[in-house]
């Protein structure tokens, strides 16, 4: 890199304050494109951070001397144990031990990047509210200070930045040039964030606000109050998701907060819902939430307040995704699918118990959907439906959530709910349909439960000849044992199979149980 680049990203006085050694190592082998942060962690060797990989430094240990010197370079550690280079935008965080003593060093590159938010350049000059969320150095605050610098110097308005830990504009009294001529407000303490966001709207009458790492329930109430007065925000938060963020009792308020409401009893049998339901509680402070998703690729979520109402409706949103390409453009590869809120009616929810279908003579079991290259159609009953939707997507799973029993290839049901009416929902789907029970909404219960459906609905190409190897090992166990042996639910042309095999070894067998759980259970008795 030459020497003209290294002082417009500052990172010759980045590399200035990091002991000789570590920084020749990094000139010498790895080179300075896309270095994130440098790790200096006493008795420790040495690491550099990049974007796709980390370089260890197995013979440079970091030593006593090396954390003093780069102590003696920077400013004066802050209380959140952060510090900056003045008029750069790099960010030195340090480790303490129980004495207080420093141990520990995260140096991290800080870079003003032109150009930046061209993906979401419309969103920003629309005037909306924008939140950014994402996971710890997918670029949020590189984007942060671009938007305050378009919104200062292009579009015209007066731009406040709230500035907790200087890395927004860097350290020292002058802001970093990234800004462009927007103003920073320095924060002289983490925990006094929202009294400056307050103070920020009060005293210098901004018509943007610019807030980094909203982190808890009076920064949430600060940004509340800042929108309720008109004027427009830009900040993070904490969280990779929307959903994270409405599973956050600290920062929930900032998509309007979430409140159970009991309903009574005609309006729960309406909705065809239990009687305590999740409502949003109030307007989101934000309109519009930005997911970013990876360095050149992000989610919008154009409407907060309607893709919350779907997600408490149990309505998995569809954003719009956003994809940077390898000619500097972008390209929107999803478009945001949008749907009206509204509560289905009873017939809606249920449309078997409304119109009762004709019976079939033979419903085809689970694993025909599969077994034919289709989805498996998976109807929930009394489960979080986001949270199942979740499941299928985090596993690629060839599967979808069905709103109609009488279309559903399975039920996933909570027990609570299952354990008192498991005919009358095998009535109301006009077929047999199996079920698999779980004790309660958990993201690990569900997922469990979504890979017992896969299994039995025969995705794996060996799920036939490993229902043929347990009955082999059955008739050795009852030959050995003489006592009988039940084998796993299967779907009927299994157990056929099965009871061929059991016949071949001159063995009996039958069938017990009831659908789906109906079971093979091989006998002692020899047959003639």
């Amino acid at each position: 890199m030459s020497e003209t680049n290294l002082n417009h990203d500052g990172l010759k006085q980045f590399f200035d304050v990091l002991p000789a050694v570590v920084r020749e190592r990094i000139e010498r082998d790895a080179g300075y494109e896309g270095l994130i942060e440098v790790v200096l962690d006493y008795g420790r060797p040495a690491e550099a951070r990049y974007r796709d990989r980390t370089e260890r430094m197995d013979d440079v240990i970091v030593t006593e001397h090396d954390i003093e010197f780069v102590i003696r370079q920077i400013g004066d550690f802050g209380s959140d144990n952060r510090a900056g280079i003045e008029r750069t935008l790099h960010r030195i965080s340090c480790m303490r031990n129980r004495h207080n003593k420093v141990i520990g060093l995260t140096c991290r590159v800080g870079r003003a990047v032109e150009g930046t938010i061209d993906i979401i350049d419309d969103i920003v000059r629309a005037g909306q509210s924008i939140l950014l969320l994402g996971r710890p150095g997918v670029g949020k605050t590189t984007k942060l200070r671009e938007v305050a610098r378009v919104l200062a110097d292009e579009v015209g308005k007066r731009v406040v930045i709230v500035d907790t830990s200087n890395e927004i504009a860097g350290d020292g009294d002058i802001p970093h040039p990234g800004i462009g001529s927007a103003r920073r407000m320095q924060v002289p303490s983490a925990p006094l964030q929202h009294q400056v966001m307050i103070e920020a709207v009060e005293n210098h009458m901004p018509e943007v606000i610019v807030i980094d790492e909203i982190g808890n329930e009076s920064e949430a109430m600060a940004a509340r109050t800042i929108a309720e007065r008109g004027v427009q925000l830009v900040g993070t938060a904490h969280g990779q998701t929307l959903e994270n963020l409405m599973l956050n009792p600290s920062l929930a308020d900032l998509i309007g907060g979430i409140q159970a409401v009991t309903l009574s009893d005609d309006e729960a049998r309406r909705r065809g819902t239990q009687k305590t339901v999740l409502e949003r509680k109030a307007p989101p402070t934000f309109d519009v939430v930005i997911e970013l998703l990876d360095y050149e690729r992000l989610a919008v979520h154009a409407n907060v307040q309607k893709t919350v109402d779907l997600i408490l409706r149990g309505i998995p949103p569809k954003p719009e995704i956003r994809v940077r390409t390898i000619h500097g453009e972008y390209e929107v590869v999803q478009q945001a699918e949008s749907k009206d809120v509204k509560e289905p009616s009873f017939n809606e929810r249920f449309p078997a118990l409304a119109r009762r279908p004709e019976p079939e003579p033979e419903a085809p079991p689970v694993e025909s959907a599969a077994k034919q290259g289709g989805l498996v159609r998976i109807y929930p009953f009394g489960i979080a439906r986001t949270r199942l939707e979740r499941a299928i997507r985090e596993k690629r799973a060839p599967a979808f959530v069905c709103t109609d029993i009488t279309q559903a290839d399975a039920i996933m049901a909570i027990r609570s709910t299952y354990q008192n009416r498991p005919k009358k929902l095998q009535e109301a789907a006009g077929k047999p349909i199996p079920a698999v029970v779980v004790k309660s909404n958990t993201f690990s219960q569900i997922s469990g439960a979504l890979d017992e459906i896969l299994r039995r609905a025969g995705e794996g190409p060996d799920s036939e000849s490993e229902a043929m190897e347990e009955v082999l090992k059955a008739v050795e166990t009852v030959l050995q044992t003489g006592k009988p042996f039940e084998l796993t639910p299967q779907p009927a042309p299994i157990r056929k199979l099965q009871h061929q095999v059991t016949e071949a070894r001159r063995l009996a067998s039958e069938a017990v149980g009831e659908e789906p759980n109906r079971r093979i259970r091989v006998l002692p008795t020899r047959l003639s």
